[in-house]
Order: C-alpha cells, then sequence, then structure tokens
C-alpha cells in the first residue's frame, strides 16, 4: 500500500492466498448457479402459465359444449317425456275398448246361440208339418174314391182349410228358417270383422308394450341396477295395492280351455303389469337432473385436481355450477335422513330412497326440508349456494349404493335416454 510519503507492503502467506482465491471462487460459483436457478424457474413459470391458460380455455369451451348439449338433452327429454304419457294413455284407451269389444263379443256369441236354438226348433217343427202334410195327402189318395163317394160338403171344407193351414204354416216356418238364416250370416260378418278390429288393437297394444318395455329395462340395466330383483321388490312393497293384474282364466262360453286370444289378453296383462312395475321403480331411483335451471356441470366423477390444494384426489360426485339461490330438487321419492350443516359439505341434505339408494346435495345456501320428511321426485329441497369447503356457488349431488358412490350421471344420461 502506498500513500503520499510512505509505501507499506502486505504479505501474504501461500495459505492465507489459497483461502482467499477459493472464497472468491465459491463466492463467483455460488453466484452463477443460483442465477441459473432464478432464470430456469422464471422460464418454468413462464411455461406452465401458458399451459395452465391454454387448458383453462380448451376447459372452459368444452364445458359451454357440453353445458349446451345437456339444454338440448333436457328439451329432448321433456318431449319424450310427454310422448310417453301420451303412449300411455292410448295404451289405457285401447285396452279399455279391448275388453268393450270382448264384452260386445260375448254377447254376440250368447245371442248367436239362442238364435241357433230357434233356428233347430223351427227346422224341427217344419220337419214335423211336412211329414204331416205328407201323411195328409197318403190318406188323401188313398181314401180319394171313398170320400169322393161319401163326403158331404161341409167336410171337404173342413179338409180344405186344414190344408191351408198347414200351407200357410209351412211358408211361414220357411220364411222364419230363412231369416234365422240370413240374421246368422249378419252375426257371422259382424264377429268376423270385430275379431279382425280386436287382432289390430292386439297388435299396437303389443307394439306399444315393446316400445315401453324395452327403454325402461335398458334403462335399469344402464345403471347397474338389477331388473329382476328390482321389480321383485317393488311387486313385494305393491302386493296389497293393485298387484298383478288377474289373468282370464275362463273362455266366454264357460270353458276351461284359454282362447289364443285370451292368451295374447293374459300376456299383454302381464306386460302392463311389468310396465307399472317399472313406472314405480323408476320414481323410487334417482333417474333425474337435481337443477332444472341452466348451469354448468363443472366437475364429474372420479380423481381430479382438487381446486383447494391443486393434488390429485377422489371427487365422490359431480358439481353443477349456477347463481346463488337455485332451486334444488329431489331426484326420487324417499325420506330426508339429514338436513343441516356437515364438515365439508357445508349445509347438506341426504334422502334415502328404497333399493339401497341414498342421494346427498351439498353447499346449499339454505335447506327446505327437515329430518324424517318423506319428498317426492321434484319436490323443492334447498337452494345453491356456496357453504362449506367450496370455491363459488354450486351443487355437490352424489349417489350412493349400499353406502359406496357411484357416477350420478350414469343415473341422469339413463333416464335422458328413456324420458
Amino acid at each position: 500500500m502506498k500513500s503520499d510519503s510512505d509505501t507499506r507492503y502486505i504479505r501474504l502467506s501461500s495459505e492465507t492466498q489459497v483461502i482467499a482465491v477459493t472464497g472468491v471462487a465459491v463466492m463467483v460459483g455460488w453466484t452463477a448457479v443460483a442465477t441459473s436457478i432464478l432464470l430456469m424457474d422464471s422460464i418454468g413459470s413462464g411455461n406452465f402459465r401458458d399451459q395452465a391458460k391454454r387448458d383453462q380455455a380448451v376447459y372452459q369451451e368444452r364445458l359451454n359444449v357440453l353445458s349446451a348439449e345437456r339444454d338440448a338433452r333436457a328439451a329432448e327429454a321433456l318431449a319424450a317425456h310427454d310422448r310417453f304419457n301420451a303412449a300411455l294413455e292410448q295404451v289405457s284407451a285401447m285396452q279399455s275398448e279391448l275388453l268393450a269389444s270382448e264384452n260386445r263379443r260375448r254377447e254376440l256369441e250368447t245371442g248367436i246361440e239362442v238364435i241357433q236354438t230357434t233356428l233347430r226348433a223351427t227346422m224341427k217343427q217344419r220337419e214335423e208339418a211336412r211329414a204331416e202334410l205328407a201323411k195328409m195327402q197318403q190318406l188323401t189318395e188313398a181314401d180319394a174314391p171313398f170320400m169322393m163317394a161319401a163326403a158331404n160338403p161341409e167336410q171337404m171344407a173342413f179338409m180344405t182349410d186344414a190344408l191351408a193351414r198347414t200351407a200357410l204354416e209351412r211358408d211361414a216356418i220357411a220364411a222364419d228358417a230363412q231369416g234365422a238364416l240370413e240374421q246368422r250370416a249378419e252375426l257371422e260378418l259382424e264377429i268376423r270383422l270385430m275379431q279382425e278390429r280386436s287382432d289390430e288393437i292386439f297388435r299396437q297394444l303389443e307394439e306399444a308394450m315393446v316400445i315401453s318395455v324395452e327403454p325402461l329395462d335398458k334403462m335399469f340395466r344402464q345403471a347397474g341396477m338389477p331388473t329382476d330383483r328390482i321389480i321383485e321388490e317393488v311387486r313385494r312393497g305393491y302386493s296389497g295395492m293393485g298387484g298383478p293384474l288377474t289373468p282370464l282364466s275362463f273362455s266366454t262360453r264357460g270353458e276351461s280351455e284359454l282362447t289364443p286370444d285370451q292368451i295374447r289378453a293374459n300376456t299383454l296383462l302381464q306386460q302392463m303389469d311389468q310396465l307399472n312395475l317399472f313406472r314405480i321403480a323408476a320414481e323410487k331411483a334417482p333417474f333425474a337432473s337435481p337443477v332444472n335451471a341452466a348451469v354448468r356441470y363443472t366437475s364429474g366423477f372420479g380423481t381430479r385436481r382438487d381446486p383447494k390444494t391443486g393434488g390429485r384426489r377422489m371427487h365422490n360426485g359431480a358439481d353443477f355450477a349456477g347463481s346463488p339461490g337455485t332451486d334444488i330438487f329431489a331426484t326420487a321419492d324417499g325420506v330426508v335422513t339429514h338436513a343441516g350443516w356437515q364438515s365439508g359439505f357445508g349445509r347438506l341434505v341426504r334422502i334415502r330412497h328404497a333399493f339401497g339408494i341414498e342421494t346427498l346435495y351439498a353447499h346449499n345456501t339454505s335447506i327446505r326440508v327437515k329430518v324424517g320428511q318423506r319428498v317426492s321426485r321434484g319436490d323443492h329441497i334447498a337452494d345453491m349456494g356456496s357453504t362449506g369447503r367450496s370455491t363459488g356457488t354450486h351443487l355437490h349431488y352424489e349417489v350412493r349404493v349400499n353406502g359406496k358412490p357411484v357416477n350420478p350421471m350414469t343415473y341422469i344420461k339413463a333416464a335422458r335416454n328413456v324420458f
């Protein structure tokens, strides 16, 4: 070190110099590494934000498409439900017409039997009259010479009158027989026409049963519900309130053997009973949407990124985002087992249905039912909100079968395919 009047020298040992150089090198290296880390983190964060924005845009577009598709399917479901009710009304009218036709045919068969009995009696009387007339003619021809010789005018007049009366009776019997034959032909034609009409009614009813029963059976199977067990359970529960329709066991003539029409009628009655059981079961299972207003389907059933922590977690239901206070409806008949606050779910409504099914409606802003209350499909049970663990106004909807969560969209889509 040098000053104006003096110069000083500082001597550093080799160890000190090594330490100093090493320290400077470590400082420079640490600065370079830290700078690289900061640059890489900045670049990675930018790429991640861009990717997140692109994913969000794609997801938003997909949600808009799903929302439009949901609205279209809802309109189609309402129209299909109206058509289904109209078809059921037509089936009921056809059933009434079929029963009326069966009564009319029974009356016609009874009338034909009476006419046939009368015709047989008339023909028997005609044959007896013919035999008597032939006998009288034989007696007249055999005794003609004697009668012509011995008879007086009064006897001849009496014989003439008797023959005339016999001829008139014979003509009247022949006319009655001809009229009976013509009436029988008319009745047989009417019976054939009624039979054709009955066949047409049977055919329409059979087609209606196929159109009505098969989609309902498919709806239950798509939801993973075995139809045989479901129908048997409903039949047991309603055995005292309508049950299966009693089949026809005797013909209209009192015979124990069934006719083909009665066999078809029994088959139709069984199918109508099955259709009725399907309708009862459909009311008891959650084949409906919990919201009818315009909403967005924001999250589905399965593993997803948690909206709070960002980690991967299981989502046991479906989320429908809408405006605050949107009406929420019960998706099936059942009994309310919980109506209040529950951690994470916020204000929660839990409903127990038949067949071991349970539905949950979470994050409500208000609840309109109470525990123990019996509700029906379409009843207003709560208002949409954002209570509990929620990032915004929406409905968290769950369906559980025997305590195990299942995808609720399976039931909603199955119902859309039918109703």
